[in-house]
């Protein structure tokens, strides 16, 4: 309309008119192109809150995955520890109290890791939407430094693990896990973790195979050296999440008192 108005005062010469149809123009122009950014923003900064608290939510999951690596490589290091002090003499152990923390001290746990906000917001080039710096700060450096990942490698790859797998019978094995193994707690359970590994048990394996199996690892000196490799290994892997990583633990701590 405003364009056909202005086309007819063109052609009859009415300059005044023309000037306020030109000024209207103008105006409509800027108002649409203001409205357009102003809902370009209006939508930029709900997709931001979004993602914030996306972020957020995962990284409460990665403190609390965080501190149950902690504790739960503090349970093998102690296993760890019993074994190699009962085969070296230093504390005795009954054979199946030994042959107990003998399969605790190979085991790993698995970090299942909540990242997809921050693959998004990365693989999308939108990392940008967490406008709290300190908050995107702390998720650069859980999601890019290795710490966790090499725990997790170190269990797996682990020379007393596979040793010991490689010389106890499946079966033993098998009854260890079933009635010493992990105890399975749900993500979040930050009392659960204090006992994963490390609780009163019985293997419920006959007096004479737990005595056959325990005099295996007592005779084979490689598990003396493979434990003190093991524990050493553990120690470094802790004093990283601890002291040289220990930058984002209280951040993350701190994270994970917002929500219960």
């Amino acid at each position: 309309m405003i364009l056909g108005g202005l086309a007819k005062n063109l052609k009859e010469q009415n300059w005044i008119a023309i000037v306020v149809e030109f000024v209207l123009l103008v105006c409509g122009v800027f108002l649409g192109i203001q409205a357009a950014n102003w809902n370009e923003d209006r939508e930029q900064d709900r997709k931001s809150a979004v993602f914030t608290e996306r972020l957020r939510d995962d990284l409460r999951m990665e403190a609390w995955n965080y501190e149950a690596q902690i504790d739960y490589n503090k349970q093998v290091m102690a296993n760890a520890k019993r074994t190699v002090d009962a085969l070296t003499g230093r504390a005795p152990l009954s054979d199946e109290a030994l042959l107990v923390a003998a399969y605790r001290a190979t085991q790993y746990n698995g970090s299942s890791r909540r990242r997809a906000t921050y693959d998004e917001l990365t693989s999308t080039g939108e990392i940008g939407l967490i406008r709290d710096r300190t908050l995107r700060t702390l998720a650069m450096d859980i999601y890019t430094q290795p710490q966790i990942e090499l725990i997790d490698r170190h269990g797996q790859e682990s020379e007393y693990r596979k040793a010991f797998r490689m010389t106890l019978p499946y079966q033993i094995q098998q009854e260890l896990q079933d009635k010493c193994g992990d105890h399975v707690i749900l993500p979040g359970d930050y009392a659960g973790m204090k006992t994963v590994l490390d609780y009163p048990c019985t293997t419920g394996l006959a007096p004479d195979i737990i005595a056959a199996n325990a005099a295996v690892l007592r005779k084979d000196p490689r598990f003396s050296s493979l434990l003190q490799l093991r524990i050493t290994d553990i120690a470094t892997d802790l004093a990283n999440l601890t002291t040289y990583f220990g930058y984002m633990r209280d951040p993350l701590r701190r994270l994970a008192k917002e929500h219960p």
